[in-house]
């Protein structure tokens, strides 16, 4: 039996893997846009050490290596942002993605500031649409980047909050 993979809050000397993985990730999204200096390519380790120290950083470990990512911060009006969600080619297509944007979404939850969640991803990326919308995500916007890219803006209300402890 192979190794199960466990999903934990990022640390300081994940960064390296983190982003040698988002750059392997972020290859398909830059083909299909035709666009190689998205941000996801063009991040330095400083700019996500500061993510790391300033926002909920997960990530998905099979042993030793890193085999997904997620990051979220909420923001002043309960607006969780989450954005690079990410897998290893390799492990695609059998739950992670899920898991780690799940895992995101319930600690988010429990340090109860979140009011809805908040995504965004390119028209043209199918299997993100598909993944989103099936763990309950709708789109409510839709805004032109460029002649290529369009950014979809997906929502969906943190239900799973704590209620307030009553007097």
């Amino acid at each position: 039996m192979g190794m199960s993979v466990a999903i934990d809050r990022a640390t300081e000397p994940d960064s390296e893997q983190i982003l040698k993985l988002q750059y392997l990730c972020y290859q398909s999204e830059a083909q299909l846009y035709g666009d190689y200096r998205i941000e996801p390519l063009t991040q330095s380790l400083e700019e996500l050490r500061a993510e790391l120290a300033d926002s909920c950083v997960l990530v998905a470990r099979l042993g030793d290596e890193v085999v997904g990512s997620v990051r979220g911060i909420v923001d002043s009006t309960g607006t969780a942002c989450i954005g690079k969600l990410i897998v290893h080619p390799r492990m695609q297509r059998h739950g992670l993605g899920g898991r780690l944007l799940s895992s995101l979404e319930e600690r988010l939850a429990r340090e109860g500031t979140a009011l809805r969640y908040r995504l965004l991803t390119g028209h043209r990326s199918e299997g993100n649409l598909r993944l989103y919308r099936k763990l309950g995500y709708a789109a409510v916007d839709t805004e032109p980047v460029s002649r290529t890219l369009s950014l979809v803006t997906l929502e969906k209300p943190a239900t799973d909050r704590p209620l307030a402890a009553s007097a």
